[in-house]
């Protein structure tokens, strides 16, 4: 059994790391502000501290456990949003990586996981891209994420291994089905189930690469339990597929008949597409998705329209 914080546990992938984890036997602590999570999300056994990860306060709160790892999932999660306020986005992204380094460093925990984002690369002419690929940020919430990279890349000469982790479209059950400005696949979801008509923001042939929430768990595990050498790793987390807008909204539409689209102009700072090579997560962490687009969504839909439902 070991002890861990997993901040974010109110919100999608937060909640779904620490159920699996202390379904495994661990002890989990988590930090949400509810933002955008749900209290009800937290699961049964995780002890809640009710705050900003970015308030040193609440970090001062930690003070008195013992961790063998942390996994900073908490974060305002929009790159669209970041362009409305920006100062919020570097606290809750940025200076909340850098207050759980230093935590982690006065309090001697070994292992640091973030979750980053495959909006550090930005659009490329290769689309396929993978971690050596360059990286120019479009949004505030991108440039956050690759700024904690490289406080990460920093402390991690202070004894701390440090693992970003670069989520590619994370999608599943349980995805806030109420923010209609993070998520691709949710938020068309959400407007199809709810209207019956999907507005896009952008164009048809814009593609992202979609992998489930269960993989994504399986990579925060694995970042953490997988011996390897290197003090700072940086791993895509990625199925290596392009899925078009156009796809997207094909699969939806034939299983809600009747579901209605139209295109509008696209927010600032939004991706064309890339997709993600994931040969270094596979052979330095043995990771494999399990789950594809097709199967996570059917998945993703038939529970969406239960709950719905009731």
């Amino acid at each position: 059994m070991a002890n861990y914080l997993v901040t974010g546990a109110a919100g999608f992938i937060g909640s779904a790391l620490a159920k699996d984890l202390i379904l495994k036997g661990n002890t989990v602590v988590t930090i949400d502000n509810l933002s955008t999570g749900k209290e009800s999300n937290i699961p049964t056994g995780c002890k809640f501290i009710k705050g900003n990860t970015y308030d040193k306060d609440i970090i001062s709160k930690l003070d008195d456990y013992s961790f063998d790892a942390v996994f900073h999932i908490a974060g305002q999660s929009s790159g669209e949003i970041s362009f409305e306020n920006p100062i919020y986005d570097l606290s809750t992204n940025t200076a909340s990586t850098l207050l759980l380094l230093e935590y982690c460093k006065k309090h001697g925990v070994k292992k640091f996981v973030y979750a980053s984002s495959m909006s550090t690369y930005g659009d490329h002419e290769e689309e396929l891209v993978d971690e050596n690929s360059k990286t120019e940020p479009k949004s505030f919430y991108a440039v956050g994420k690759l700024a904690s990279e490289n406080y990460m890349r920093i402390f991690s000469s202070f004894g701390i291994q440090c693992t970003a982790l670069r989520f590619f479209n994370v999608f599943g059950y349980g995805q806030n089905l109420d923010n209609l400005k993070q998520g691709m696949a949710s938020i068309y979801l959400a407007m199809a189930l709810k209207d019956g008509h999907i507005v896009v923001k952008g164009s048809k042939d814009r593609f992202r690469d979609f992998v489930h929430v269960k993989d994504v768990v399986s990579a925060c595990e694995l970042a953490i339990t997988i011996p390897r050498d290197e003090k700072f790793d940086v791993f895509n987390v990625a199925n290596c597929r392009k899925i078009k807008v156009e796809y997207i909204i094909k699969t939806i539409q034939s299983n809600i008949p009747g579901t209605t689209v139209e295109y509008i102009l696209g927010t600032p700072g939004d991706q064309f597409g890339i997709y993600g090579k994931n040969d270094k997560i596979r052979h330095k962490l043995g990771w494999n998705p399990t789950i594809n687009f097709e199967e996570g969504m059917k998945d993703f839909i038939e529970k969406t329209k239960t709950y719905f439902q009731n």
